[in-house]
């Protein structure tokens, strides 16, 4: 067994700990990241207001991107199911 296989198979119930979080608790952390965001704007008057609405902005999608593999996971499996492709008629 690799080092990377067993980095994987240990942090595989952190990860999904993690995943049940962000579902169970996303409001909350998106509205602190928007609380955090408008406090540093404050004190920085306003001169990074761009890049901190984007650094929020890509944070509010990692929290997203979190809970839908913790949704994808519900079945047991690590990796969420491939969808099925239709012929074309």
């Amino acid at each position: 067994m690799g080092l990377l296989h067993r980095l994987k198979v240990g942090l595989s119930p952190a990860k999904d700990k993690v995943s049940r979080l962000a579902q169970q608790h996303g409001g909350t952390i998106a509205h602190g990241l928007d609380k955090a965001a408008e406090a540093v704007d404050e004190r920085t008057k306003g001169r990074y207001s761009d890049r901190i609405r984007t650094s929020t902005g890509k944070a509010k999608d990692a929290v997203d991107r979190l809970a839908r593999q913790g949704d994808a996971g519900a079945g047991g499996g690590t990796t969420p199911p491939e969808s099925p492709t239709e012929p074309h008629s």
